[in-house]
């Protein structure tokens, strides 16, 4: 069955704790942005499949559906199940990105979202990634928060976010960037700056 009734009440539960909270509490945010990111990133994966754009010899869907499963592990880690993301998955991120920058010109200011619809997605879904980052980035505060004036308490729901996390979604934003830009340049679409009148 796909429903429960159990959070009818406006409540959730996350992995190893009992206790039920607001779903409009920093966990549940946290979560909740993660999961919109993640299935935004779905869409952008199918879009890159069908235009067959590639970063060297790797297809960029293939890139994508990486950060997929690598954001699996972060929603793990913010529900509180003991998974760990790696810090050499920063690395193969930034490889990537300093991969795409060497075939596109230089940043020269801010560009107008939009040149092909891939484009456009990339840079739809590196908003929502910075709003994900900062919804666990308000969870990290709020937990350390807590354990500066509580101690570490057992029955906190908060889970414990690895720095790893904080890093990988601030790197992610900047490869979405870069992942927009390589769309336009590869149907060979040159930006357009904001005219600012």
């Amino acid at each position: 069955m796909l429903y429960t009734r159990k959070g009818d009440t406006g409540t959730t539960k996350i992995f190893g704790c009992d206790q039920r909270f607001s779903k409009s509490s920093a966990v549940a945010e946290a979560l909740g942005a993660v999961d919109e990111l993640n299935s935004f990133l779905g869409l952008c994966k199918v879009r890159a499949k069908e235009t067959e754009l590639s970063v060297g010899e790797r297809a960029v869907s293939a890139l994508v559906e990486e950060v997929q499963q690598n954001l699996f592990i972060v929603q793990a880690r913010l529900a509180g199940a003991d998974k760990h993301l790696a810090r050499e998955k920063i690395a193969v991120m930034e490889q990537a990105i300093g991969d795409i920058e060497t075939v596109l010109p230089p940043i020269t200011s801010f560009f107008v979202s939009g040149g092909t619809e891939l484009a456009a997605l990339f840079d739809v879904a590196r908003t929502i990634a910075r709003r994900a980052e900062r919804r666990v980035v308000a969870l990290y505060r709020e937990q350390g928060e807590k354990s500066a004036v509580y101690g570490k308490d057992p029955t906190n729901s908060a889970p414990d976010i690895q720095e790893p996390i904080l890093a990988y979604l601030n790197r992610l934003s900047s490869l979405l960037y870069a992942l927009a830009r390589l769309a336009n340049h590869a149907a060979g679409i040159t930006e357009d700056a904001p005219t600012y009148r």
